[in-house]
């Protein structure tokens, strides 16, 4: 087992909490971060665990778990936890995972998951629409769809999870969430392979030739990932090929490093907007 084996990769660093007496990670702290990757793992192929399970009408029962100790972690270890889907049953999938400091192999380890029924805990079939997730992911192909738009073509996919974002995770009062500026402005949602609306964002367009972001939500579980800079790079490209020369955002200060790193720089003092810190963005697109 080698690095180059996985596509994911879900990294965590030793706590001291996670150290026993010989100094060493306590073996059973292993298997919590292939728990903890495999978790991860469903929010890299875009599906909120609890709701997408729910839609597939099952769960995830974990029937055999085995591992192998080739060396140990150390505390403040920096760890790569490396996960596939190697194999697809009638009702199980096994999952290889491995851990990684650098290149070196630490542990590895086999995880065999049954899909069955959440009230009675009885097998049934993998769903199709599951199969296919997992088989088009470890094939290194999207798991997402991006579509833009107008508000009339998009707003029973991207109301909902703006509403659980800002509205209910929040707490932003409903009436300064919805206004007259989505009609007349562009919007992208990102749908995963089951239809879910997982992340979204418009672009409005204040004055000539000025394209501005905003209303960016991700789904809770999915965030880290890719989702949200696939919204902002796809509303920057509309906001090119209109024609604008530049386009501004109010970032809330929690976000201000991720829009950092697609090329927006911070101007001006912080500010409170629905009771939360922003700060005015802007990227030059000429």
């Amino acid at each position: 087992m080698k690095r180059s084996d996985f596509r994911f990769f879900h990294r965590l660093r030793v706590r001291w909490a996670e150290v026993d007496m010989q100094k060493i990670v306590f073996n059973g702290h292993y298997l919590m971060y292939f728990d903890s990757a495999i978790t991860t793992y469903w929010g890299r192929v875009a599906l909120p665990y609890e709701t997408a399970f729910h839609m597939l009408g099952g769960e995830l029962y974990v029937k055999k778990a085995t591992l192998e100790y080739h060396a140990s972690a150390l505390m403040d270890d920096d760890l790569s936890i490396g996960m596939k889907c190697s194999r697809m049953g009638n009702s199980s999938m096994v999952f290889e995972a491995g851990i990684f400091r650098g290149d070196k192999l630490l542990v590895s380890g086999e995880l065999i998951y049954v899909f069955a029924d959440p009230k009675t805990q009885t097998s049934k079939p993998i769903p199709e629409a599951l199969r296919h997730i997992l088989l088009i992911y470890e094939a290194g192909e999207s798991v997402v769809d991006l579509k833009t738009g107008a508000w009339s073509e998009l707003k029973s996919l991207a109301s909902p999870l703006r509403t659980s974002v800002f509205v209910e995770e929040q707490e932003i009062p409903p009436e300064l969430e919805w206004d007259a500026a989505d009609e007349t402005a562009l919007h992208a949602v990102v749908l995963n392979k089951l239809g879910q609306s997982v992340a979204t964002g418009r672009l409005l367009q204040p004055q000539p030739h000025l394209g501005q972001i905003g209303r960016m939500a991700v789904s809770k579980p999915l965030r880290g990932g890719s989702l949200g800079k696939m919204v902002v790079l796809a509303l920057i490209e509309l906001s090119r090929q209109r024609g604008d020369s530049q386009v501004i955002l109010h970032a809330q200060c929690s976000a201000e490093g991720f829009y950092k790193r697609l090329g927006f720089t911070a101007h001006g003092e912080v500010f409170q907007d629905a009771g939360i810190d922003h700060i005015e963005m802007t990227l030059g697109l000429r």
